[in-house]
Parts: C-alpha cells; structure tokens; sequence
C-alpha cells in the first residue's frame, strides 16, 4: 500500500525527500509492530532480543556491557537494566570480569539460546512476515538504506509554517 493511502495524505508531498522521510519512519514503526508481535509469545521485548543475538553472535566469549552497547540496534535504552532482565528469566549470566572488576561480562546460557532457536525456526529467514520483496530486492533496499545512512541530513523547520 502507497505511503499517502497508509497515512490518508490527500495532498502530494512537497518533495520526494519529505516522502522518503515519511515513508521510511512509517515503515520503521510498521516492522517494529510485527516484530513486537512475533516476540509476544517469548515474553521478551526487541531490545532483549537484540541483545541475545549480540551475545549468541559473541559465543563462547562473554560481552562486556560496553561492548553491547555499541552493537544494539536502539541506542538510547539502558543495556544494563535489560542485561539484568535476562538474567531474571535465566537466558543470560552475569560475572565480574577477573582483570577488571569493574566490568561486567555477560555469557548467554543454553536457555538463551533455545529462545533464540526457538524464534529463529518459527520466523522463516528471521522475519516475522513473508515479505512481498524477492531476495534481490532486498539486498538492494538494504543497500540502498546503508548509502541513505552515509548521507549528511539535517533536518529545519521552516518558521513560516508555525
């Protein structure tokens, strides 16, 4: 469905990149919904799941929290709040670092693992919907949104319109 029908815009947009920049914040939300309900069953939120993967992709070595924090996808949440989360439901452990007892490093246990297995084998190829994208096509807007990504943006507003 066209971005104007999802959002019931009845006037053209005022430029291609004010379209794109709606179209690109809708669909962020729009697949952070699905993948929200494909979790729901796991009682798990997307930011622990995206910490299990960081640590699954880290197994067998541990992951500081630093370490974590700088690979999660929502860099604004608190690693160490979510961390001890998973820890509570017995998915990841937690130990002071020996050298440093400072840092915390965090192992994900077999649990984790079954977790993420589990997610992995219901959600085909990690999605939570067949998409309406062949594989090319998906290689191509990934991408695509990585060059979006290495652009210089900056965002106004224009005080007339206040």
């Amino acid at each position: 469905m066209k971005i104007e029908d999802e959002i019931k815009q009845t006037k053209p947009f005022a430029s291609p990149f004010i379209k794109l920049a709606v179209n690109v914040s809708y669909t962020y939300f729009w697949f952070q919904e699905l993948q929200k309900g494909a979790l729901e069953s796991y009682d798990i939120t997307l930011q622990q799941f995206n910490i299990l993967k960081i640590l699954k992709g880290q197994y067998p070595k541990p992951s500081s929290i630093i370490l974590i924090k700088e690979r999660m996808i929502d860099k604004g949440c608190d690693a160490s709040r979510i961390v001890e989360r998973l820890r509570a439901k017995g998915y990841v452990e937690r130990e002071r670092c020996d050298e440093d007892r400072r840092l915390v490093e965090v192992l994900i246990t077999e649990e984790g693992k079954k977790v993420l297995d589990s997610i992995d084998e219901k959600n085909k190829n990690g999605m939570p919907v067949e998409l309406s994208l062949t594989e090319k096509e998906v290689a191509s807007l990934s991408n695509l949104l990585d060059k979006l990504r290495d652009s210089k943006i900056y965002f106004t507003i224009d005080a007339t319109l206040l």
